[in-house]
């Protein structure tokens, strides 16, 4: 069925180990695959010797979502981008609320539930039918996608709408050159900067090669960066954890990348937690303050200030959110302050 909808096609990324084994090195697993296994994320296959994935134009969710709901405050602001999902995942996150998708496996029926054979003109088709200017992908870890997400990429370039990753950035260093070209938002979740987090809760052995590679869209690529940290109570909340958050971006991205802090609700594994105090979220935005980010966010809750951006010079209103709601009230045609042509790093 998957080969009839054309969603089984050679996987980028392939390395011969011999003896019919295959090797993945599209994410940071690298699994090897023998003949008839698949991927830690379920959607490549090893058949007859070579990678299939298994996911090309299978698209399990779609909508035209403004761009802050990723949430990206500094890259178009108020722009409609077309957001959308496939299945599988490459992380096994125990509090995972998209998990429907996450955890699906389109070898096993998962698929028939999907839009199948969605070719990339298709998709750059409807984006544009919506009145999006952009593409975003995102629900699940784009980067298990990337024969589709490359090929659907550089078709949007060549059509003018921007590109997004919403990403655990558990991509390899490869995965990324290959599609960094193309993409021009990297909006990537930093978890925790401690090893004990991505082990117990998200089953892989730290975060180090994740924040290699977010520097390396950065530093090779120019991508456009913003970071999440859904702060989840008991687990990577201590002021340690969020100040060594806070210098890593500022250090590795730059004091102008937006850090999004944003509330845990009780889901899954993690369902006897409390939602993250409204005092826990305040404290991580002061932290990240203290430590010389620019602009720090709150997320998943409504403060009524505390998804604006303000100008770190002067203060001045530059664009007000409330929800999804955007008013671009201090900018200039650059998308400089308005008042003191401060750089906000905003790309409008």
């Amino acid at each position: 069925m998957l080969r009839n909808v054309g969603a089984l096609r050679e996987a980028v990324l392939s390395e011969d180990l011999g003896e019919g084994r295959m090797r993945c090195n599209i994410c940071q697993w690298r699994c090897r695959i023998s003949e008839g296994g698949v991927g830690h994320c379920r959607t490549i296959i090893n058949y007859g010797g070579k990678l299939y994935t298994t996911i090309y134009g299978v698209i399990s969710s779609a909508a035209a979502d403004p761009i802050e709901k990723k949430p990206v405050f500094h890259y178009k602001p108020g722009s409609l981008c077309f957001s959308v999902g496939t299945l599988g995942c490459n992380f096994r996150c125990i509090f995972c609320q998209n998990w429907e998708i996450a955890y699906a496996d389109a070898l096993h029926g998962a698929a028939r539930s999907c839009k199948l054979g969605v070719e990339p003109h298709l998709l750059v088709r409807s984006a544009k039918e919506t009145g999006s200017q952009g593409v975003a992908w995102t629900y699940n870890e784009p980067s298990i996608w990337l024969n589709y997400t490359l090929d659907c990429a550089k078709l949007c370039k060549q059509e003018g709408l921007y590109t997004v990753y919403v990403t655990n950035g558990y991509a390899t260093p490869e995965a990324l050159d290959l599609i960094g070209p193309y993409l021009d938002v990297y909006r990537v979740d930093i978890k925790s900067m401690e090893d004990r987090f991505y082990r117990e809760l998200i089953k892989v052995p730290s975060p180090k090669g994740i924040l290699e590679v977010a520097e390396r869209a950065k530093s090779k690529w120019q991508m456009h960066i913003e970071c999440v940290t859904n702060i989840v109570p008991g687990w990577n909340d201590s002021e340690d954890n969020l100040r060594q958050t806070a210098r890593w971006i500022r250090d590795k991205l730059g004091d102008d990348t937006p850090w999004h802090v944003t509330r845990f609700f009780p889901y899954g594994k993690l369902s006897d937690l409390p939602p993250t105090p409204l005092e826990t979220l305040n404290a991580a935005v002061d932290i990240g303050k203290s430590e010389g980010l620019k602009f720090v966010y709150l997320g998943n809750v409504r403060t009524g200030t505390g998804e604006n951006t303000y100008c770190p010079k002067c203060g001045n209103l530059a664009v007000e959110r409330f929800g999804y709601s955007v008013r671009i009230v201090g900018l200039n045609a650059e998308g400089r302050c308005s008042v003191d042509n401060e750089d906000l790093n905003m790309h409008i």
